[in-house]
């Protein structure tokens, strides 16, 4: 199934415009469920329901309303709104170029893949090259679908991509976290556990590698009971986190990346003495001590 366009818009930087097309870069395939009336197996409907007057609301009689304090709003229309988008919601002004190991991954949000309009085509090409040239990534702010957002362009794949960004004030401080600074670690554990880092190592990420086991389940239990099969669900095994000793933790899990010998390799055997000058070999001096004993 081609890729199919999202919106546009038009990054600029300096006096050139790019026309671009956004493209949805991910898609969640976790199982999800709809829920249905147990007696008769149908779907139900969701309702927009008025608790101070008791009725359903359909959808012209909502509009949208902001909580300025405690159960207060103040009303606006979807023509207000969009009023304040302004002219510029659809172009993309890189404000700055920085490198991309200076970007927290705690302010990336969503991913889109952006692609060349009509006419943009040597323009993206060009902006492309340079920044993966230059190891730069670009920041601008986008209107998408009503909500300013802090966007982040990157080279990716011979092209770009756009990450959606959260706001300064939109992430939590780290600092009301205990982050366990009164620990006290033993002589040896931090060598133990760089060591174990170093066996555990991969010099790139292969994502095809990881897989949802759970997702997989289900559908594996949806296609048993379409076709009618009985199933027997078992729930999960439990288990019961142990207090442990860290450094013998540690010690036991570099035990179990030690490679077992493999079938048919022979085991080095011990090394053979060598008898020194006009000294006797020693199996002749093992045989003439039988042969004394005798």
């Amino acid at each position: 199934m081609p890729a199919h366009s999202i919106g546009s818009g038009t990054i600029s930087f300096g006096l050139v415009s790019i026309p671009i097309k956004l493209y949805t870069a991910a898609a969640s395939g976790g199982a999800s469920f709809n829920l249905l009336h147990a007696k008769c197996g149908n779907r139900i409907k969701q309702q927009q329901v008025c608790p101070v007057c008791n009725e359903v609301v359909d959808r012209a009689g909502l509009v949208k309303g902001y909580e300025f304090t405690k159960e207060q709003y103040v009303r606006f229309t979807d023509e207000e709104l969009k009023s304040l988008e302004g002219e510029a919601s659809k172009i993309i002004d890189i404000a700055e170029f920085v490198p991309l190991p200076q970007v927290d991954p705690i302010y990336f949000e969503k991913t889109y893949y952006l692609g060349p309009d009509k006419g943009g085509e040597k323009a993206y090409r060009l902006l492309a090259d340079a920044m993966a040239k230059t190891d730069r990534v670009a920041f601008a702010k986008f209107v998408m679908r009503g909500k300013e957002s802090l966007v982040l362009i990157r080279p990716a794949q011979q092209g770009l991509m756009l990450h959606t960004m959260y706001f300064a004030d939109e992430v939590r401080d780290f600092g009301e976290i205990e982050k366990g600074q009164s620990a006290k670690i033993k002589e040896g554990e931090l060598e133990l556990a760089l060591r174990l880092i170093d066996e555990l190592s991969n010099g790139e990420f292969k994502p095809e590698q990881y897989q949802d086991d759970y997702r997989l389940r289900v559908l594996d239990m949806v296609n048993l009971k379409v076709e009618g099969k009985e199933v027997t669900a078992v729930g999960p095994q439990v288990q019961r986190a142990q207090v442990i000793d860290l450094m013998e933790a540690l010690k036991e899990s570099l035990a179990k990346r030690v490679p077992p010998v493999p079938q048919g390799v022979m085991q080095k055997k011990p090394a053979v003495k060598i008898a020194k000058r006009g000294e006797a070999a020693p199996e002749k001096l093992e045989k003439k001590a039988q042969a004394t004993k005798k």
